[in-house]
């Protein structure tokens, strides 16, 4: 039996995708009425973390809970991979054990490696490279509101990170126009030229110029904390404010997939106004996680 892994979203067919955005959707709708469905009974979720979290690990546990199965937690210090032992070792012990994983590691290869001796499905968590699981909250929480998003202009405006690179992916996979304005120098690792779909630029207006969805994260992300005031100067026109948001569509929505940094690369004014959607995106990773559970597991 061939394993299903979620590294990227490359991983699943457009029209599987699109269904999982559905289902996640309908398994919302279900919490909401109260209705109990555990098909995971009895099924274990390992969570392979050594990158602090949030939204990853509470969905997770949550969806598990929903589905009738139970989680288990392990950081550095809680296994020998703490301690050096190889990660083929690791995986083939834990994989033995449980029904699926997810990891949150600082080196894509790392889980890369992990997922090619595991016996049961690895989800990324995040990596350095990409963060799938939060474009599905995010592709969830824009048909929720507006509808297929086909066809549609997303703008990217910050860092060229893992964030950046679900969005080049998830473009080529929910077939929407993506125009990233990043600073010069910062290249996001998976643009092509070839993408016709995709633009680059320097500047943040031409990028949200016309937008469906604008979308920002963090100058510094999780590892490079060093760079922070660095990066707070070269980054400083790229900031999401009311003006550069008044160059979107009039009924262009805002995401950020958290933490922010408040007057940073996004003003409290955007967080807080009628475009954000940022706190029912960060709920819909509950929602998607159980959809990619269910596609996984059952």
């Amino acid at each position: 039996m061939n394993i299903k892994h979620f590294i990227t979203l490359l991983d699943i067919e457009k029209n599987d995708l699109k269904n999982l955005v559905n289902r996640a959707i309908e398994l919302k709708n279900m919490v909401k009425k109260n209705i109990v469905y555990t098909p995971l009974q009895n099924k274990t979720l390992a969570l392979v973390f050594d990158k602090s979290s949030t939204r990853t690990r509470v969905s997770f546990e949550v969806g598990m809970t929903h589905f009738g199965g139970n989680t288990l937690f392990l950081s550095p210090r809680d296994t020998q991979l703490g301690r050096g032992e190889p990660i083929e070792d690791t995986a083939r012990v834990i994989s033995s054990m449980v029904d699926c994983i997810v990891i949150r590691t600082h080196k894509h290869e790392d889980l890369l490696k992990f997922s090619s001796v595991s016996k049961v499905p690895v989800i990324n968590g995040l990596t350095e490279l990409v963060h799938p699981c939060q474009l599905l909250a995010d592709m969830m929480t824009y048909q929720e509101l507006k509808g297929e998003i086909k066809g549609k202009k997303v703008a990217w405006v910050g860092d060229a990170n893992n964030m950046c690179n679900s969005y080049i992916n998830a473009s080529k996979q929910f077939e929407f126009d993506l125009s990233i304005a990043t600073p010069k120098n910062f290249t996001p690792s998976l643009f092509e030229n070839t993408d016709d779909n995709i633009s680059l630029t320097n500047d943040p207006e031409i990028a949200v110029k016309n937008a469906d969805l604008v979308v920002t994260d963090v100058w510094a992300s999780m590892g490079d904390e060093d760079k922070e005031e660095e990066r707070k100067k070269i980054f400083k026109t790229l900031q999401v404010n009311k003006d550069l948001m008044s160059l979107a569509n009039t009924d262009a929505i805002f995401m950020h997939c958290l933490p922010a940094h408040r007057g940073e690369e996004v003003t409290e004014e955007v967080l807080n106004s009628s475009a954000s959607v940022i706190w029912q995106e960060a709920e819909n990773r509950l929602h998607a996680q159980k959809a990619l559970l269910e596609y996984l597991l059952v």
